[in-house]
């Protein structure tokens, strides 16, 4: 096998392909099973503000993600960032270590997220036990390896391909509402059911969690860069039209969804999508066509992302800041081929062993702090210490975007369950302990 000094990834990604690897990564299982619970803890069809306070979270942060990612196309994204914005020695050199310790168990779990998602999706086609869902949710990521052991320009194909179907089936379910359409059902927005403006916010926070999980993937050409056609300008616009895109997608889907089903039986149901077609066309085979394609736009969705993730251990190893091994590169197909069969192999044991609920918030709560926030004080640090950095794109109004970034996030953050905010705090804490322990090491 040949190792990267010997052979390169090839930029082989055009802004449309690219474009659609972002947005089969952000739509997947995501809002299909988490708009049931944003309806719940909303009471209804006020959940429309999460799904917008998430679109403007990914705006903002997209801003942040598009001038680091024009700047540094590299493989790997944030790994690459922290340590460009926080300087390479001493404290750069920590974030990224911290990045690169959460990714190895955050990258897994959002594999098994969307593994299990679709399992559980799955059942609604035929009945499976807990068993024959964990040998579902397994299979699947060992096919989406190998779909993905191939060249980067056969990925670009594939993907457009299967943001084709995911885009078909979003403007069909759209558009199969608008004869069935209650505009008063649909736009009920009432807060009666919180006893104070507290509860309500605490409510919008974890709604808003559940919102943002769905949106997250509008920066993978960033783990990507290395392999962008014209980087400097793909890699923003990439970001930019995935985000608009499946904005308007996601707020189309939820209004029409709330005004065809009363938000009460939406907020029960754990096959939303198929419920509704099902209601629409009188008929069950209709909702099971939707599901099946429901299940490939999952099937999308993770292709995408562990594509993006199999990059941040290679350009860590790339930069002797992780196991040498992931630094190579497929001789023929110039992939980092390690990497992928290794975030993909613990994405498997992954499906096997968690609960959907708990990873999604476990995901989002472990990254917020070292990737999101940092990323955005960051790029506000390195502006006032370096202003004369060229900067191929630059964020408009800036700092606005990312101090609005760092604002939501914190909200998103402490609003939600201490569990969850005491484990990530545990996360970091563990990652700071390996790596002065790594340090010491070293010297000695």
């Amino acid at each position: 096998m040949s190792t990267t000094s010997e052979v390169k990834l090839e930029r082989g990604l055009s802004l449309g392909q690219a474009t659609a690897i972002n947005m089969i990564d952000m739509v997947g299982i995501g809002p299909f099973v988490t708009m049931s619970i944003i309806v719940g803890l909303m009471h209804g069809p006020g959940s429309i503000f999460a799904w917008l306070l998430g679109a403007l979270l990914a705006y903002m942060d997209g801003m942040v993600w598009s001038e680091l990612g024009a700047k540094w196309p590299e493989a790997g994204g944030s790994y690459v960032f922290l340590r460009k914005i926080y300087g390479d020695m001493k404290l750069g050199k920590l974030m990224s270590f911290l990045f690169i310790w959460q990714t190895t168990i955050q990258a897994p779990l959002v594999i098994a997220s969307g593994a299990i998602g679709f399992s559980k999706y799955f059942s609604y086609l035929i009945h499976l036990t807990d068993i024959q869902k964990k040998m579902v949710s397994g299979t699947l990521v060992i096919l989406l390896v190998g779909l993905l052991y191939r060249n980067i320009k056969s990925i670009g194909k594939i993907s457009v391909v299967l943001w084709i179907i995911t885009g078909g089936t979003i403007l069909w379910l759209i558009g199969s509402g608008f004869g069935h359409f209650n505009a008063h059902q649909a736009f009920n927005w009432h807060f009666e059911g919180f006893d104070g403006s507290l509860l309500l916010f605490a409510a919008l926070g974890r709604s808003s969690l559940n919102a943002v999980y769905s949106y997250l993937g509008y920066y993978n050409v960033c783990h990507l860069g290395a392999e962008i056609k014209n980087p400097a300008r793909n890699i923003p616009r990439a970001i930019i039209f995935s985000i608009t895109g499946i904005a308007v997608l996601y707020l189309g889907m939820q209004t029409v969804i709330l005004g065809v089903l009363p938000w009460e039986t939406v907020a029960k149901s754990d096959f939303v999508a198929s419920l509704y077609f099902e209601t629409i066309y009188n008929s069950h085979l209709v909702g099971q066509i939707a599901t099946f394609l429901i299940l490939i736009i999952a099937l999308a969705s993770l292709f995408s992302a562990i594509l993006g993730y199999s990059r941040i251990p290679y350009a860590a190893a790339l930069n002797g800041d992780f196991f040498s091994i992931f630094a190579r590169v497929h001789p023929k197909y110039k992939f980092p081929h390690i990497s992928l069969l290794a975030i993909g192999g613990m994405g498997f044991i992954f499906s096997l062993l968690f609960r959907l609920g708990d990873v999604i918030t476990a995901i989002l709560m472990m990254r917020i702090l070292i990737q999101f926030v940092s990323q955005s004080v960051g790029v506000i640090i390195w502006h006032y210490r370096k202003p004369q950095d060229e900067r191929p794109f630059r964020m408009p109004l800036f700092p606005i975007p990312a101090i609005l970034s760092i604002l939501i996030w914190m909200f998103i953050f402490f609003s939600n369950d201490p569990k969850f905010i005491v484990g990530a705090l545990a996360i970091i804490g563990s990652g700071l302990a390996a790596y002065f322990v790594r340090n010491s090491y070293e010297k000695a």
